[in-house]
């Protein structure tokens, strides 16, 4: 949309009261629900998805996330308990129940997730029985690997369903090449809340055609076969309104491979959040992923100028701004928010006195 030009008259400070007396201003609608309607929802998971299967790195997981909650001011990080890669084999059940027992007991405004088996595998029921109805009210969402098609989704769909936890969002993993030729329906499906990509297995799943340094933090981002894959998932999220979550890097002690490789998923690839395997990822994340400083002034004097208009057109640095430009500038600032940056004076009142989302 292009902007139009501000219409001439009197700002909303200049125009008079209506009425007799001294009248109570008017409550002014929050800039996300102007700007964004109802995909409001959608932005809002933190940028950072982090897993852990083991129990001592879960509990260690949970309690970093209370800290950095503390320290930021809004939880920035996710914790996505692991049944899939952390449940010994025999044992799934037991570890399901450990799983549900942690998201249970964890602080009341901590952001937890259960990632459980896949729909094929044969703990994936009793891994959503245990799961979602024992711990379905303190969980944010629940994570499928392997997902094929919708009817893989449908299937996660009656499972919730059953264990009375029909309202927890899906984020599905996306593994192979069939899936990606799926992604759009996949993403189109109301349950499904983000979408995330497979690295490894969607290598695996090429036979050898794809070398291993496809696996690796630069390979990753050269061979064109996996570069197709995630631009097709982050197409379709941004086409249905889903979150597109990026893969781990595997080189979790090499931190300029992971800052390089996090910097490219969000600036040149379309993701707005990626997987982390490690505490020390953490942070390389959330600073990837933030705006700039400038960026985040630019972005509040525009919103606050905008706000004082009522939301209609305005001059900025001898630029138009309306709404389509709005929506954009509104997105750097809660982008920063849930990215721990500091907000200026002029915008941070609509973040203080929001509740940080913590059950989508």
């Amino acid at each position: 949309m292009q902007p139009t030009p501000q219409a001439s008259g009197p700002t909303a400070a200049e125009r008079p009261s209506q009425g007799q007396g001294a009248a109570s201003p008017p409550v002014r609608p929050h800039p996300r629900d102007v700007l964004l309607g109802p995909q409001a929802q959608s932005h809002l998971l933190p940028v950072c998805d982090h897993y852990s299967g083991v129990e001592v790195r879960m509990r260690k997981s949970l309690q970093l996330q209370a800290e950095m909650t503390q320290e930021f001011g809004t939880c920035v990080f996710d914790v996505t308990l692991d049944c899939e890669d952390g449940a010994p084999v025999g044992l799934e059940a037991g570890h399901a129940r450990l799983v549900a027992s942690l998201a249970t007991e964890a602080a009341p405004e901590a952001r937890v997730a259960v990632r459980v088996h896949a729909v094929d595998h044969p703990a994936f029921a009793n891994d959503v029985d245990i799961v979602a109805s024992e711990a379905g009210h303190r969980l944010c969402h629940i994570m499928v690997p392997k997902v094929e098609s919708v009817d893989d989704v449908l299937r996660v769909e009656r499972a919730l369903a059953r264990a009375g936890a029909a309202h927890l969002p899906v984020h599905a993993l996306i593994e192979s090449p069939a899936a990606v030729q799926r992604v759009f329906d996949i993403a189109a499906h109301p349950a499904v809340q983000s979408l995330s990509f497979g690295l490894m297995d969607f290598v695996s799943a090429h036979g050898g055609a794809i070398p291993a340094h496809g696996m690796s933090s630069a390979g990753q981002f050269s061979h064109p076969l996996v570069v197709r894959a995630k631009l097709e998932i982050a197409a379709a999220c941004h086409a249905h309104g889903k979150v597109p979550s990026h893969c781990v890097v595997m080189e979790f002690a090499d931190a300029g491979a992971m800052r390089d490789a996090a910097g490219r998923a969000a600036n040149e690839l379309g993701y707005t959040r990626m997987w982390s395997i490690h505490p020390a990822q953490i942070r390389a994340i959330l600073q990837a992923f933030a705006p700039r400083q400038d960026d985040i002034e630019d972005a509040s004097k525009i919103i606050a100028a905008a706000a004082d208009a009522d939301w209609a057109p305005i001059s900025h640095g001898g630029t138009l701004h309306d709404r389509a430009s709005f929506r954009f500038y509104w997105q750097v600032l809660e982008r920063a928010h849930h990215t721990g940056r500091v907000l200026p004076a002029a915008v941070r009142h609509w973040f203080d006195s929001a509740v940080s989302p913590v059950h989508s």
